[in-house]
């Protein structure tokens, strides 16, 4: 199986796929927290503006780790309605969940923005940068909320992937990836090093940025 070394390889070697490519004003968006280091070593290499967009997914209860849905920033939610019907989540379970996961994009968007204004998307192209997706839950809310913004392409750009990611997230015009394994059982599996990003991680690439 192959790997990443960690998330800045990942990032560097995304790079290399994106560059291919002439881009048109873009702008990276990265979905926190682990898409910040990668989306931080594209942002560099394309000599683009970095931002982030605040999602969150709504896990299975009593197995969080499989994403029923997710939600962000501007009310986006998107709901993975195979993975409740197979789970027989109720409606209120979904609610509960979302009201919470709420709360929590509300206070990461005061925390990592530092109270700045979201950046203007209209007529751009955003390139939307995950550490890798699996059920694509919350590339789908953060591709929706830079099209909502007036995008004027979304391309999600992301180091690891299932083959078929174009058609479980929609709401990109493009799926760009480094490995596509066929049976991809956690984006984890496909890094060394996997630990978490903390929030002051995040915080200061962002800073970076703007200095």
């Amino acid at each position: 199986m192959e790997q990443f070394p960690d998330r800045k390889d990942a990032g560097r070697r995304l790079t290399v796929k994106l560059s291919e490519r002439e881009w048109t004003d873009p702008i990276v968006l990265a979905l926190p927290r682990g898409g910040v280091p990668v989306a931080a070593e594209v942002a560099r290499a394309l000599d683009a503006d970095l931002d982030i967009l605040i999602v969150r997914k709504l896990g299975v209860p009593g197995h969080e780790e499989v994403a029923m849905g997710a939600i962000g920033e501007d009310g986006a939610t998107v709901l993975n309605d195979d993975i409740i019907g197979m789970s027989a989540i109720t409606a209120s379970a979904v609610t509960s969940a979302g009201e919470r996961e709420r709360r929590e994009v509300d206070r990461r968007v005061g925390l990592l923005r530092e109270g700045r204004p979201a950046p203007e998307l209209a007529g751009r192209t955003v390139i939307v940068v995950d550490d890798g997706i699996a059920t694509g839950a919350t590339a789908r809310a953060g591709c929706a909320i830079a099209r909502a913004r007036g995008a004027a392409r979304v391309i999600l750009a992301v180091p690891v992937a299932p083959p078929d990611a174009p058609a479980h997230v929609p709401e990109a015009d493009e799926v760009i990836c480094v490995l596509a394994p066929e049976s991809l059982m956690s984006v984890g599996m496909h890094y060394i090093d996997f630990t978490q990003v903390p929030d002051d991680d995040v915080i200061e690439q962002l800073r970076d940025f703007r200095a």
